[in-house]
């Protein structure tokens, strides 16, 4: 079963959002959780748990709750307040707030009362020892970056990744390829690193490209 990233996400009763991220779990290689980004004027993020995918191809995802449903599940994002001295190098979170990286979003600048300053900030809320992955995530090769994950594939009996496709190229070159996950050597945030070079890549299955990079 496909999990597409950046795809339009319908539930039982109708069209609910768009698919942002997966939560993957980097030592089982199954992935637990899709991020859905909801239609309203907010654009909420929800944590839905993988068990409620009902299907996916390659330009959707199908959940098996309604839409009213998924209003109530875990949101991905929460305000917290975090002290600017308490920021390690690259804008990351302090360890006050493991569970969670700092998002794109300071929502509030504030002065605390020691006279240091913080601010109000959007964080992720990521499950403990899991990791958020994002369309377009660089993936390397033993011997430098190859390119970007398009989707993940999963085995819908128990939630482990089966492939990776990845998209390789240029514009007008482009190619997706098929990386089975025996050939993943770890998965960090925002970059997945194989066990192949680039010429055994080249030579992995191929399938049509479907759908533009936005």
């Amino acid at each position: 079963m496909d999990i597409p990233l950046d795809v339009e996400v319908f539930c039982s009763d109708g069209s609910c959002g768009r698919s942002t991220a997966v939560i993957v779990n980097p030592v089982s290689r199954e992935i637990t959780h899709v991020v859905v980004a909801t239609q309203e004027m907010l654009h909420s993020e929800y944590l839905v748990p993988v068990e409620l995918i009902e299907g996916g191809e390659t330009d959707s995802i199908l959940l098996s709750c309604r839409r009213n449903t998924l209003a109530t599940m875990e949101p991905f994002h929460k305000v917290k307040f975090v002290r600017l001295s308490d920021l390690e190098e690259g804008d990351r979170p302090p360890a006050k707030i493991p569970e969670a990286h700092l998002s794109y979003a300071w929502l509030w600048p504030y002065i605390t009362a020691e006279g240091g300053y913080g601010a109000y900030v959007n964080v992720e809320q990521i499950p403990h020892n899991e990791l958020a992955v994002y369309r377009g995530a660089h993936v390397e090769a033993v011997d430098g970056r190859i390119g970007q994950i398009d989707e993940f594939i999963i085995n819908p009996q128990n939630d482990h990744i089966t492939h990776l496709v990845l998209r390789e190229g240029h514009l007008w070159g482009q190619k997706d390829i098929m990386v089975p996950v025996s050939a993943i050597e770890r998965v960090e945030p925002d970059v997945v690193y194989l066990k192949l070079n680039k010429d055994a890549i080249e030579n992995l299955p191929t399938m049509p490209i479907k759908r533009w990079w936005k």
